[in-house]
């Protein structure tokens, strides 16, 4: 049995805020946002919503999309490092709004890499034959941990939310290999302390090497090599970062995901987000090789190759 994607949903805030917005707050330009980080700009969530109100709205759609109830759901998994509180979890909010009285519900917490811990993980159950549908929503309201007044990370971060469904695919479809690692050692380069603090010299180089490095190694894993990807889905942190991972894999532009302009880094939410986004567009069809990569704070990273199709 091969697990897969069988729905995806993302849910995006109204207010948007441009980098011409930020100009007039702090010292900085359009001009040095766009060209260092491809950012134009980011959506930001009122203070009457919250990260289970994103969630809830991401994981409605996806449910919507795979042709199941809530009540099918067997786990729930929410991939953030900005619950509403420490507890009770996000996943916990999400099982009661939606109404899935048998879903177990955890979150989990690797920072930009959260969303592809989750899948995996997700995997597992399915593959074991424990569980058959598995909710995992990517989402962040990274606005409440944002210092406005650094001009170093206040022009990075965006709210938002993505979701997908994955349950039992063909044989010949669904996750065909991932990675999953972790450096503690890096963790002083991206944490929070009262806001986000981030030495971006230092992730700018552990993300280039690694994007490109996990990339690889889950294509020689599945047993594909760089002419089988038809589409790169990397984090939407930095276009340069993006970049790196599309140059190692050999691609055309055209073949990676781009939403980093629209949005900024969503952290967990952005993966999901551009998936969405590249469906609806038409860019992904069935059958298409697939890479997903992502990095974030802890050091963490993951990366998942997959067929497209149930």
């Amino acid at each position: 049995m091969n697990a897969g994607i069988t729905g995806v949903g993302r849910y995006l805030p109204e207010e948007v805020v441009t980098n011409l917005d930020l100009e007039k707050k702090m010292d900085t330009s359009d001009e040095w946002i766009r060209t260092r980080t491809g950012i134009e700009e980011r959506r930001i969530a009122g203070d009457d919503m919250d990260t289970s109100d994103l969630a809830y709205r991401a994981a409605v759609e996806a449910i919507s999309n795979a042709g199941i109830s809530a009540e099918d759901l067997d786990l729930i998994l929410v991939a953030t490092v900005t619950p509403d509180q420490p507890f009770p979890t996000v996943a916990c909010m999400l099982q009661d709004q939606l109404g899935a009285k048998k879903a177990a519900a955890m979150d989990l917490s690797a920072a930009c890499a959260g969303f592809m811990y989750g899948m995996v993980t997700a995997k597992q159950f399915i593959e074991a034959g424990t569980y058959k549908y598995v909710l995992i929503v990517g989402v962040e309201k990274l606005s409440k941990i944002t210092d406005w007044n650094d001009r170093n990370t206040a022009v990075l971060f965006g709210d938002g939310a993505g979701a997908v469904v994955m349950g039992p695919v063909s044989d010949n479809r669904g996750v065909l290999s991932f990675e999953l690692g972790s450096d503690g050692s890096g963790g002083k380069h991206l944490y929070q302390d009262d806001y986000i603090v981030m030495n971006g010299r230092e992730v700018f180089k552990f993300a280039v090497r690694q994007m490109g490095e996990s990339s690889i190694n889950v294509l020689e894993k599945a047993g594909l090599s760089k002419e089988d990807v038809d589409f790169l889905i990397p984090h939407q942190a930095n276009i340069r970062i993006m970049e790196a991972a599309r140059q190692r894999l050999e691609l055309p532009v055209e073949k990676m995901s781009k939403t980093v302009h629209k949005y900024g880094n969503t952290s967990a939410a952005s993966i999901p987000i551009s998936l969405f986004e590249e469906l609806e567009a038409g860019k992904i069809k069935d059958g298409d090789v697939v890479v997903m990569v992502g990095f974030g704070g802890g050091l963490t990273w993951g990366a998942i190759a997959m067929r497209w199709g149930n």
